[in-house]
This record gives structure tokens, C-alpha cells and sequence, in this order.
């Protein structure tokens, strides 16, 4: 069973490796071939691949290449330093965290006054969703500077970037959510004479979790690319997206390219303790998941 699941992953993997070799050498075979033209030197093809397998600043780095440069500035480098992307990495994840967490409880608390206000429904649900229409490259820059004009830096703003990402999955998840219980349900509440309150905690709540789940999974995702690019437009000199800023000011695709990769670790870690936490509530309430 289990290696029925693992083998499909590993054959993805296997063909996206093998497509990224084929892409470097195609990408980074052309800078060879004129350096070789320059000298008076005719490269064959056998020589070429590997020349473009080493290059210090390719087009498209190798996966070898990301690997040894992720366990460079992981393994070889210590914690503290400021070559060490373990270092980048929790800067980046600070930010994520407190921005996630900023963003679920505004996506929940929306969402409860959405379900219960029809007037919130009809006024906030529109302007929830026109609110993802602003591009977040264009809204960091002005929400770092505001912040930065009233004395506000470091963590906060980044924050809050990230909230503005990571709300709006938990909002329109736990809308359905908080929907989800059947007229019946709610009529049987009814007939208990349970008030709004009870009805809220004992039913629509408990129906809710698992859309809950399922949003806060989307929304962690959504919160690091919002900490990432929140580091973009201050220049920053710590977080993955300050490796970005550095690797494409000097040309170094190998450490753009690993923080990239580190930053795609992070947020696979992220979604699936997320989702291995849901798994864990969501059965110790009774709810099953379908048998895939």
C-alpha cells in the first residue's frame, strides 16, 4: 500500500530531475559554445555537457548544483551565520507563522460575522474577494513604506503582508463551513430551543473544522509567499527573500535557485503538519476521511 503510494511520487520526481539536466544543458550550452568560439576552440557534444554542468554562474543551475549549495549554507554553514539559509529560512518563518496566525483568526472571525449578519453578507463578501484582486507586488511596497514612516519595521509589516494572503482562503472555507449543516439540523436545534450561541458551538462549529483545515493549509502556503515578498521591497539583508535580492543583484542563480528550493521544503512541511494536525482533530471528532 505504501509503496503503491511512494512510486508515483518518485517517478514524478525522477522526470522532473531528468527535465531540469536537460533543460541546464540546453540553457547553459550556448555561453560555452561562444566562450569556445572566442578562443579559436571547437567544443563536440560530449564536451560540452559537462562545461554546462559546472558553470559558476549558469542560466539554469543543475540540480547537483542546488544541492550542494543547499547543504553548503544548511549543514556546513552555523546557525547564526548570515550565509546559512537555517538562518534566512527562520526569519522568513517567523513572519509566516505570526502572519498566518494573524490571518486565520481574521478569516474565522469574518467569516462567523459573514454567516450570521445578513447585512455583513451582502456588504463584506464582495469586497473580501475584490481585495484579491490587488496585485501583492504593488500593495507590499506601499504597506512597508506607510509602516516604515510611522517608526514600524523589522517583523510586522512583513506580518502583515502575510495576512493579507492568508485570510482570505480561512474566510471563504469556514463561510461554506459554517453553512455546511443541513436545514434539517438546524431545525432540530430549533426544536431543543438552543439560541444562536449553542447552535453556533454544538453544531456549525464542529461541521466547520474540516473546511477549516483545508483552508489553513492553503493559507500557510499563501502566508510564506506573502513573508517572502513582504522582504522584496525593503531591501532586506535576512530571509529567503533577501537571498532572492542578493542572488539577482550579483547573478548567482545556484543560491537563488536554493533558496527557492528551501522555501518550497518549507512550505511542503508546512501544509502537511497542517493537514497531519486536521487529520488527527478530524478523527478524534469522528470524522472519517474517504478512502482514497
Amino acid at each position: 500500500m505504501i509503496r503503491a503510494r511512494i512510486l508515483p511520487i518518485l517517478t514524478v520526481v525522477a522526470v522532473i530531475i531528468g527535465v531540469w539536466y536537460l533543460a541546464a544543458m540546453f540553457l547553459n550550452a550556448p555561453f560555452e559554445q561562444n566562450r569556445a568560439e572566442r578562443s579559436g576552440e571547437t567544443l563536440t557534444f560530449t564536451e560540452v555537457i559537462p562545461l554546462t554542468m559546472a558553470q559558476q554562474r549558469p542560466v539554469l543551475p543543475a540540480p547537483h548544483q542546488v544541492a550542494a549549495e543547499i547543504w553548503d549554507t544548511t549543514v556546513m554553514k552555523p546557525v547564526t551565520s548570515k550565509r546559512s539559509l537555517i538562518h534566512h529560512a527562520w526569519i522568513t518563518l517567523s513572519a509566516t507563522l505570526l502572519g498566518f496566525v494573524l490571518g486565520t483568526a481574521l478569516g474565522i472571525a469574518l467569516a462567523v460575522g459573514i454567516v450570521h449578519s445578513r447585512v455583513l453578507d451582502k456588504s463584506m463578501m464582495p469586497w473580501i474577494i475584490t481585495s484579491q484582486t490587488i496585485p501583492i507586488l504593488a500593495l507590499a511596497p506601499m504597506i512597508i513604506v506607510v509602516f516604515n514612516s510611522v517608526g514600524v519595521t523589522g517583523l510586522l509589516p512583513k506580518a502583515l503582508i502575510s495576512t493579507y494572503l492568508s485570510f482570505f482562503p480561512v474566510a471563504v472555507g469556514m463561510v461554506k463551513g459554517l453553512r455546511s449543516p443541513e436545514t434539517m439540523h438546524l431545525d432540530l436545534m430549533r426544536t431543543y430551543s438552543a439560541n444562536r450561541t449553542q447552535t453556533f458551538w454544538k453544531l456549525r462549529w464542529p461541521s466547520s473544522v474540516p473546511f477549516l483545515f483545508t483552508s489553513m493549509k492553503i493559507g500557510i502556503a499563501a502566508s510564506l509567499v506573502g513573508a517572502i515578498v513582504g522582504e522584496l521591497p525593503t531591501g532586506a539583508v535576512a530571509g529567503l527573500g533577501a537571498r532572492l535580492l542578493a542572488g539577482s543583484y550579483y547573478g548567482q542563480t545556484v543560491q537563488i535557485w536554493s533558496a527557492l528550493i528551501v522555501a518550497a521544503i518549507m512550505a511542503g512541511l508546512l501544509v502537511g503538519l497542517i493537514g497531519w494536525i486536521g487529520a488527527r482533530v478530524n478523527a478524534r471528532m469522528g470524522i472519517m476521511e474517504v478512502a482514497a
